[in-house]
């Protein structure tokens, strides 16, 4: 069996865990999670815990392998109901900025233009200060992928480290030219 799969998942207060034909429902204060569950997946739910079971066959890699991605998809799913995700990005360079325009966020980056970044339903991007960006939400996939998203619009560059980077992302630096000796 995964060993990440036999861990059991503490599901705080507040938390609703429900399977309603084969799809997973999880609900909290912050809102509501659902995901179908994946063949040969049993979810038993007693006091508060919640142990995912594989039904396949155990010595079967790819059903291991399932049965560990499941246990840590509820997991995230009961994490980001309950308490929620968050991503912080610094900007690094001069004259790079963000700044809030309502739910939008409009990033100066050294391009002639600025770029206008809308955030998807669900996750919400706050401008802490001019190089300072918070994103968060409830699903930790989301939260990633738009933090990945705005990253990528000015990655930082090895030589000076200037673009956009997540809080406490080391950049290896170069060297550069070594000049006339």
């Amino acid at each position: 069996m995964s060993r990440i799969g036999k861990k059991i998942i503490n599901i705080p207060g507040g938390v609703i865990v429900e399977v309603l034909n084969n799809d997973l429902n999880v609900k909290g204060p912050l809102g509501a999670l659902s995901m179908p569950l994946i063949k040969d997946i049993e979810i038993q739910n007693e006091n508060g815990l919640l142990t995912v079971l594989n039904r396949g066959d155990e010595k079967d890699r790819k059903q291991k392998a399932v049965h560990g991605l499941s246990r840590a998809l509820i997991a995230n799913m009961i994490t980001g109901v309950s308490a929620g995700y968050k991503k912080v990005l610094e900007i690094v360079g001069v004259g790079y900025k963000a700044i809030q325009q309502g739910k939008n966020v409009d990033f100066n980056l050294g391009f002639s233009h600025t770029i206008k970044f809308e955030p998807p339903e669900g996750i919400s991007i706050k401008v802490l200060d001019p190089t300072k960006i918070e994103i968060s939400g409830i699903d930790r996939q989301k939260v990633g992928q738009i933090a990945a998203n705005i990253r990528g619009l000015r990655p930082p560059e090895p030589y000076k480290g200037k673009g956009i980077r997540y809080k406490d992302e080391y950049i290896r630096k170069k060297a550069g030219k070594a000049g006339k000796a």
